[in-house]
């Protein structure tokens, strides 16, 4: 071997062994971050002791939700990335701090909690009312208080408000953005194939105002929303209901005789014990909690330990469907028909659970989805197993679809359900696009070639199959509700043509079959299933640790805002883009939904 040769293997031999060693350093490093991640997702601050007499500190803050879903970032582009609150959380902090003889009182913070659905809003008021049944104080506190952000101060003891705060009851309303008028003027046609009188989801792509059918509708929901939320505040406050709707109705008069001071005026009117600067709040919180510099309190994430699940015995399983309901697999917040039945299967095929409660809070969507979904919830009772309904905030449209054929059916009396109708919608743009001299032309060897193509139309024939299909999906929707019910289809079809109930109503209807929540849901499944003693467990996909590390992420930089902004450059056109986004969402592959309008639109 020549010394050329030698120098060459070395050379060879050294560059390998550097490229190895880089390429293992670079995985180690990659290694290394992966785990300091995860270290700082599961670890956190040591939860601090709970000292005799603190106070519990209940400040929720953004949307309250029914499970912890995925923060989108790009979402900030439009209404901004919302924080969450799982009512679970809520629930299960104040129940046992009510049996907590280490917690004396429960400071209730609302200054960053957003809209509430009234359904969450009635159970979070129950568990208040229970924790002072057991002769503990609560204490509520806020610079401002929003409608729904008062209803759950108006449990408290003493309500206490900033001197230049304000308490805003504005009622309930149903409003949509109606884009009729701007298709007419971009020349976008909007094809439309429903069946329902009151199934309004389309009705802003083909109008410009909300039809009297609709606005009957959606009128006599927010005035039994009102009713309820009225007389539930009176009564907290132990002022007459009609007291409650004059200071809401006639607000300006209230701040005129206050002289202009909304704090004075709802001090006046009884909705507030007292009005405290931050420095006598602090004082009086001490005095409740103890403390020297502020008031001794443990937060709810600190006070509450994480729940191990049950490891023996038999179990009732809880399967959360939240969010739009649409094709495949899909993350938490959203509703997948390959997620959901892969979840639905897990109960079917666990020996250890005997009976299932699907918690929905849904709004509905695919009608295919829907129909996947509530097939294999027939599959998980065919094996022997009860399956319950609980229904939450919303259970709509396919979101009732899929609890149709249930055992039994739980809401809440201020569920938003029913909404049982299905449309087609196919917005095209050849006239548009022919404005700015573009045509199209072509060969087929059928009129259904390229039928649904956004830039050729929507020929006779494919209309009439579209509403063929929406006709034999309504009445495939109306059928399975009969079943369910134990109803006749013309029953049914009385109470459906797209109209939206709340669970009160729907009750008197015989839409669902009692009113509860969650735990009353929990209980008749067990009984049903003839199990007496049982452990609860929450079937569900865990956050990837970049999803965990996404959410925490936003919250810690502080893009993940409390509350959606008020009108501001981009509101307007930040709705316009989420409803485009929303109807590009939507992925059934026969273009038949089964979605709910108001239950996006209630404020």
């Amino acid at each position: 071997m020549t010394t050329g040769d030698l120098l060459r293997k070395i050379y060879t031999y050294t560059s390998k062994a550097f490229a190895f060693a880089r390429v293992t350093l670079a995985n180690l490093l990659v290694l290394l971050a992966v785990l300091l991640v995860v270290v700082l997702l599961v670890s956190g601050p040591e939860r601090p002791p709970v000292a005799d007499g603190t106070a519990l500190l209940v400040a929720p803050k953004g949307a309250i939700v029914e499970q912890t879903s995925t923060q989108d970032p790009l979402s900030l582009l439009t209404a901004g990335s919302l924080a969450q609150t799982p009512i679970h959380d809520l629930l299960r902090a104040i129940e046992e701090a009510g049996r907590d003889s280490r917690i004396g009182a429960l400071v209730l913070d609302t200054s960053d909690l957003g809209y509430v659905a009234p359904a969450h809003l009635e159970t979070i008021g129950d568990a208040l009312a229970a924790f002072r049944e057991t002769g503990k104080t609560i204490v509520a506190k806020s610079r401002y208080y929003s409608r729904d952000q008062y209803y759950l101060a108006s449990f408290a003891d003493d309500v206490f408000l900033h001197p230049m705060g304000e308490v805003a009851l504005n009622g309930y309303g149903a409003y949509r953005d109606y884009y009729a008028g701007l298709f007419d003027k971009l020349k976008v046609n909007v094809h439309v194939f429903r069946v329902g009188t009151y199934k309004a989801f389309v009705e802003p792509y083909t109008r410009t105002d909300m039809s009297p059918a609709a606005k009957e509708a959606n009128q006599e929901l927010v005035d039994a929303l009102w009713t309820r939320f009225v007389a539930r505040v009176a009564a907290n406050r132990g002022l007459e209901p009609q007291a409650v709707i004059d200071y809401a109705d006639h607000f300006d008069e209230a701040l005129a005789a206050a002289g202009g001071n909304a704090a004075e005026a709802a001090l006046a009117h009884g909705l507030v014990d007292e009005l405290l600067a931050t420095a006598p709040l602090s004082k009086r919180l001490i005095a409740l909690a103890g403390g020297t510099e502020t008031y001794r309190h443990v937060a709810v994430g600190d006070y509450l330990r994480p729940q191990p699940p049950p490891l023996f015995g038999t179990k009732v399983a809880i399967v959360h469907a939240s969010g739009p309901i649409l094709m495949g697999s899909q993350p938490r917040g959203t509703i997948g028909a390959a997620s959901m039945a892969k979840l639905l299967r897990r109960v079917r095929n666990d020996g250890a659970i005997g009976a299932l409660v699907l918690r929905v809070d849904s709004g509905g969507g695919s009608a295919l989805a829907s129909e996947l979904i509530r097939q294999e919830l027939e599959r998980v009772q065919n094996a022997g197993k009860p399956v319950v309904v609980s229904m939450a905030g919303t259970a709509a449209s396919g979101g009732y679809w899929i609890a149709a054929t249930a055992d039994e059916i739980w809401a809440a009396p201020t569920t938003i359900t029913g909404s049982i109708g299905i449309f087609a919608i196919v917005p095209t743009l050849e006239d548009s696009l022919g404005a700015v001299g573009v045509t199209r032309d072509g060969v087929a060897t059928g009129p259904f070639v390229g039928a649904l193509d956004v830039r050729g139309g929507v020929g006779d024939a494919m209309g009439r199959a579209l509403q063929a299909s929406i006709d034999h999906g309504y009445e495939q929707f109306v059928g399975l509700v009969a079943r369910g019910r134990d109803m006749t289809p013309e029953q049914v079809d009385a109470i459906a043509q797209g109209r939206v109930w709340t669970g009160e109503s729907a009750l008197r209807h015989g839409l669902v079959d009692k009113l509860g929540d969650l735990d009353d849901a929990v209980a008749s499944a067990a009984a049903l299933a003839g199990i007496e003693r049982y452990g609860v467990f929450r079937v569900e996909e865990p956050l990837s640790p970049m999803q965990v590390f996404v959410n925490r992420l936003l919250d810690d930089v502080g893009l993940a805002r409390s509350r959606p902004p008020a009108f501001n450059a981009s509101a307007l056109a930040g709705g316009i883009l989420r409803d485009v986004l929303a109807l590009n969402a939507l992925n059934d592959p026969r273009h038949l939904y089964a979605l709910c309008a108001v239950c996006g639109g209630l404020r």
